[in-house]
């Protein structure tokens, strides 16, 4: 299980290499060579003196071009040692591989963005013996995806842009469209994005709009966090939490509920039919979608 916005933000470029090249295209206008194949790299730059260096990902680029090796850093704060470190990271890379190095930083904050932004220039003014630029996916360029077509037709931007915008309030708007697109995709690989996701969320709310959201597509009951929850479940009447969750994502996407609804939702007792629901819930766009074919 992830437990980090940090280590959410880097780790799922290692499970969706191909996303993040493409996101790398359409977010920052760089002109990355398609990729033919991927391979994640050990991460472990220590050499053999007792300094360990480590960046949080490390990608190889296989390109009709040539290769690249996407360095990749999850940065939550401004921290000016990276001056060096990041200096370090490419140049010895270079000289390990002789494959060209590509830094990229992601963050949740627009404000570590525009620091790691600045290029670090090593050497004399006017004649730096060395440069580094490195590229920054952020709340400050990520698009916030709101529309479910837009999320279905590049699922990895869209879980990205949630993870990306996690800190701030406009994390919610993407979940709804984001949990659409999730049913569209491979239930593996949902789930695990659907983890990473949860991982960057930091509002209470927010968070529990995307746990009830992923409960009902049956990618949350893949998380231990869920086990547990459906392990408490159990022991107060799982039946009724069901049923408050239907009537929880209905009341959020601001769906009205007549009474008779409530009462013919609260009452029921298989918990089949509340999980066939659930997942209406997540998409109808009134009550009466919910019954579907058995009618209010």
């Amino acid at each position: 299980m992830v437990g980090s916005s940090h280590e959410a933000l880097h780790r799922i470029c290692q499970k969706e290499p191909a996303g993040f090249t493409r996101t790398l295209q359409r977010v920052l206008h760089i002109p990355f060579p398609e990729p033919r194949d991927f391979a994640v790299l050990n991460a472990d730059l220590t050499e053999i003196e007792p300094v360990e260096r480590r960046v949080d990902t490390l990608l190889r680029a296989e390109t009709d071009e040539g290769t690249y090796l996407l360095v990749i850093e999850s940065q939550g704060k401004r921290d000016d040692n990276k001056r060096g470190s990041w200096a370090y990271y490419l140049s010895y890379l270079y000289a390990k591989y002789r494959w060209e190095p590509v830094l990229v930083v992601l963050t949740q904050s627009r404000a570590t963005a525009r620091w790691a932004t600045r290029p670090i220039r090593l050497g004399l003014p006017g004649w730096h013996s060395l440069i580094v630029r490195p590229l920054v996916l952020s709340p400050e360029n990520v698009p916030l995806i709101s529309d479910e077509a837009e999320a279905k037709r590049d699922v990895f931007l869209a879980a990205f842009s949630a993870m990306t915008h996690g800190k701030g309030p406009g994390a919610a708007a993407i979940l709804k469209p984001l949990a659409a697109a999730l049913a569209t995709t491979e239930t593996d690989s949902a789930g695990m994005i659907a983890q990473f996701v949860e991982s960057c969320l930091i509002d209470a709310q927010a968070k529990q709009i995307w746990k009830e959201l992923m409960m009902p597509v049956n990618y949350f009951f893949r998380h231990e966090v869920a086990e547990k929850v459906r392990e408490e479940g159990r022991e107060e009447g799982v039946e009724q939490e069901r049923a408050a969750m239907v009537l929880r994502i209905l009341d959020w996407r601001g769906i009205p509920v007549p009474d008779s609804v409530r009462e013919r939702v609260k009452t029921c007792s298989d918990l089949e039919q509340l999980d066939v629901w659930a997942q209406r819930a997540v998409r109808a766009t009134n009550v009466e979608e919910l019954f579907g074919d058995d009618g209010v």
